[in-house]
């Protein structure tokens, strides 16, 4: 009797075999002669249960971790979590409950449903970035920054949540809010820690050129983020006070149609300056505005809106004074905070100019075109042209004469060619308790003192007041930040913020490789046995953040000689987001889609089959498309995976004596080499439908009499980084395996079995298709030309006209040219 597909009793029983063979352990005997493979999932936050876009990451990162040990590798694929962060510390004030035991409650949630989901991770590995075994090398990394130069300190404008009570770094910040709670965002002056990363900025460039294994989408939004201009520095001088002022362009060519300058309305000067002209009162509402209102760049700005501030520039070219204003639509952040304005070339500049009165001077003429007048003009030009009313470059052609001007600002001591970055330093410094504390004691005698690594963690105390109000609740603890200075012993305080969360997930990846290591944050030689990562899987919402931390990281740690490489991950993988109706899911819309009862209701293995099928893995996942208008309606994976069940014990009750189809044979083996190459390109989805086909095929040659050992084996080794529950059963109970499929060399292919035995040949006249036929793989080129030019259809197309030219690719194209 045919066996019942039931995933209730086979999955839960798998799982504990599993566990009990410590199936999934990666060897780090030196001598264990397989090839190496780290399979790496970016680690998930551990703010509940298991949701949808976990089942689709993690299902995805599963396939490729259990293909490479079936193709013979030694493969590392752990686990853990990122566990400090605001969500822990908001469920506490919520709850007027301490953020440990939460944290640690959900992981244990996560890591029972990642074990029901069948994730063959090496468990021994597993992390937690709260863990405070973990933060000491946290800790212990940034005291190395700190030796470096690479952690320092300043007072800083920054992003303030009033919610959160916190500091936002600017990417965390959405249209003028916080990404966490949606709050408007305000600007503070605070004195915060930050990590040093323009300094590694070029360099973050240059690699880029060699990961050519990465979405280009990725590269994209970390060239963008990065922003490398090349310009000139250029020195201003205030009119009224002699005081010099830098400001960086990008287009110097354009210096002498400036017609006046805008500050940041976030720059020091302005307050002095604006006293100084007597404008202070109608520049003060812009300087409440900066107090209220947060942008990044990127983000637009009211381009009409400025206040003049009494005061006057001089232009070095040329010596002309020009009118100064501050203006929202500047950024602090970018370049010095100050700008040239050339309203006749910049089409914000030039909005700023119809509105205030300035006037509009084009410097470049576009050639084989009607002369720019500045008066008519409707708008800027921006584009190329020749050089007019700039005084000795007359003449010169863009962007040609950019270099020259920069040439000539340096010679002339008024500028100098240079790079400007849009990237800044890596704000650190975070007003919350539930992360890694800054291993800093402020002393009034000795200042910044580093706390000694031989007591490192700084560890979070277990009381505290979580309650809203009065700063964190680190800052509002009444014992712990006082401590003794570890320089003079004199009373000192220790640092009361904590660090950004995403420090943490910038080096996790090396732990995994020394788990337990007590020398150190990691053993290099492990490191080196493990990285760089072998394949990188997860969401492309983490493509500036997290990815360009990690790289800075491991760039970092490979100046101090730690590391023998600068890229962590040279292979990427991108999976797509799982929405609802084509809108994102979310308690608010009220259209989330738990896993975990689909999982207990069909099965693991099925849930990772519709999420693997349901589409190319890079691209996004509609659930309702999926699940139709009944959610109750059984998948259809899940009916495969019955017939799958059929299959293979009629095959094995049909014994191996039975005769095998060469029909099915050669499918088989076909099957094996397409779904390879499809496990290779990640294109789970039709690997998925080639089995499927497979499936069939043995059904129909079952039913016909025939026999089908040889492709039920494969297909259930093909089956087994899918389904993993499903294939092990077959496996072992079915076809009677001793060891476990997951330990089995992944099926191969004879290649006379998948040489196709007919292919089909175009014929072209002139290029276009005028016939297909169907011809022996191994044709000749004579024969393949004969059969062309015996083509009724080609020999109509051809007429009376002479063929001149005969380009043969056999066996798949003859294209005739005619004179």
């Amino acid at each position: 009797m045919t066996r019942r597909y039931d995933a209730s009793e086979i999955e839960p029983r798998w799982q504990r075999v599993w566990a009990d063979e410590d199936l999934y352990r990666a060897s780090d005997d030196p001598d264990d002669p397989r090839p190496r493979f780290y399979a790496l999932d970016m680690f998930p936050y551990p703010s509940g249960d298991l949701h949808m876009g976990h089942a689709e990451a993690f299902s995805g990162g599963d396939v490729i971790a259990r293909y490479r040990t079936m193709r013979g590798f030694n493969v590392l694929h752990p686990i853990g979590w990122d566990a400090f962060g605001l969500p822990a510390e908001n469920a506490a004030i919520k709850r007027g409950a301490e953020p440990r035991a939460w944290t640690y409650q959900n992981i244990e949630q996560q890591a029972a449903s990642f074990r029901r989901m069948g994730m063959s991770f090496d468990w021994s590995r597993r992390l937690a970035t709260c863990d405070p075994e973990y933060y000491r090398w946290t800790q212990w990394l940034f005291l190395r920054f700190f030796e470096k130069g690479l952690a320092y300190r300043k007072s800083a404008p920054v992003n303030w949540c009033p919610q959160d009570q916190t500091v936002l770094a600017n990417e965390q910040v959405i249209q003028g809010a916080c990404e966490r709670c949606g709050t408007m965002v305000e600007r503070r002056e605070l004195t915060q820690w930050f990590y040093k990363i323009t300094e590694y900025a070029q360099r973050l460039l240059d690699d880029m050129d060699d990961m050519v294994e990465w979405p280009e989408r990725v590269l994209t939004m970390q060239r963008n983020w990065i922003g490398r201009s090349e310009g000139a520095r250029v020195t201003f001088t205030i009119a009224e006070t002699g005081e010099e002022i830098e400001i960086f362009t990008t287009r110097p060519d354009t210096l002498w149609g400036v017609t006046f300058f805008v500050f940041s309305i976030e720059h020091p000067a302005v307050r002095r300056l604006a006293e100084l002209g007597g404008t202070l009162d109608q520049v003060e509402p812009l300087l409440d505005q900066a107090r209220t209102t947060v942008r990044t760049y990127g983000q637009e700005a009211d381009t009409k809106h400025g206040v003049f501030l009494g005061v006057h520039a001089v232009n070095p070219v040329n010596g002309e004074q020009v009118p100064i204003y501050a203006a929202p639509y500047v950024l602090m952040e970018y370049g010095t905070g100050a700008i040239m304005a050339v309203p006749a070339h910049d089409e914000r500049d030039f909005a700023f100019a119809r509105q205030h009165g300035v006037p509009v001077r084009p410097v470049i003429q576009p050639e084989d075109a009607e002369p720019l007048d500045g008066d008519s003009m409707a708008e800027a030009y921006p584009g190329e042209g020749v050089m007019v009313n700039s005084g000795p470059f007359d003449g010169h052609r863009t962007p040609a004469s950019i270099e020259e001007v920069a040439a000539w600002l340096e010679q002339e001591g008024r500028g100098r060619a240079t790079v400007n970055f849009r990237i800044r330093d890596w704000l650190q410094s975070r007003q919350r308790s539930w992360g890694a504390p800054i291993p800093i004691v402020y002393c009034p005698t000795c200042g910044d003192v580093a706390v000694p690594d031989e007591d490192l963690p700084v560890e979070l105390p277990d009381d505290l007041d979580f309650s809203l109000g009065g700063g964190s609740p680190l800052a509002r603890h009444p014992t712990w930040k006082h401590v003794p200075c570890p320089t003079c012993g004199g009373e000192a305080e220790r640092d009361t913020d904590t660090m950004d969360t995403f420090v943490d997930s910038s080096w996790y990846f090396f732990r995994y490789c020394s788990p337990g290591y007590e020398g150190g944050p990691f053993r290099p030689e492990d490191v080196e046995r493990w990285m760089p990562v072998g394949q990188y899987t997860g969401g492309v919402e983490h493509a500036i953040l997290h990815l360009l931390y990690s790289r800075f990281f491991t760039k970092v740690l490979y100046d101090m000689g730690m590391v023998s490489f600068t890229e962590p991950f040279p292979k990427l993988m991108n999976q797509g987001q799982v929405i609802f109706d084509g809108a994102s899911m979310s308690k608010s819309k009220g259209n989330i889609v738990e896993p975990m009862p689909l999982v207990e209701r069909w099965g693991a293995d099925t849930m990772r089959l519709i999420m693997l099928f349901a589409g190319p893995f890079e691209d996004d996942i509609d659930w309702k498309l999926i699940a139709g208008e009944d959610p109750n309606r059984r998948p259809g994976v899940h009916s495969w995976l019955g017939r799958v069940f059929g299959v293979v014990d009629d095959a094995v009750e049909r014994g191996a004596a039975a005769d095998e189809p060469d029909a099915l044979m050669r499918l088989t083996h076909r099957t094996i080499q397409a779904v390879t190459d499809d496990m290779e390109r990640f294109r789970f989805n039709t690997a998925i439908s080639k089995l499927q086909v497979l499936t069939n095929e043995m059904r129909a040659a079952l039913d016909a009499g025939g026999g089908g050992m040889g492709a039920a084996r494969a297909l259930v080794q093909l089956l087994a980084p899918f389904a993993p529950f499903a294939a092990e059963e077959l496996w072992r109970e079915v076809l009677g395996e001793a060891s476990s499929v997951h330990l089995s060399s992944w099926p191969t292919f004879a290649p006379d079995l998948v040489a196709e035995e007919t292919v089909t040949m175009v014929v072209q006249v002139d290029g276009k298709l005028r016939d297909k036929i169907e011809v022996p793989v191994d044709i000749g080129e004579g024969a393949a030309l004969e059969l062309a030019r015996a083509s009724e259809n080609a020999r109509h197309a051809i007429g009376g006209r002479e063929v001149v030219k005969q380009i043969v690719r056999v066996p798949r194209l003859v294209n005739l040219v005619t004179r």
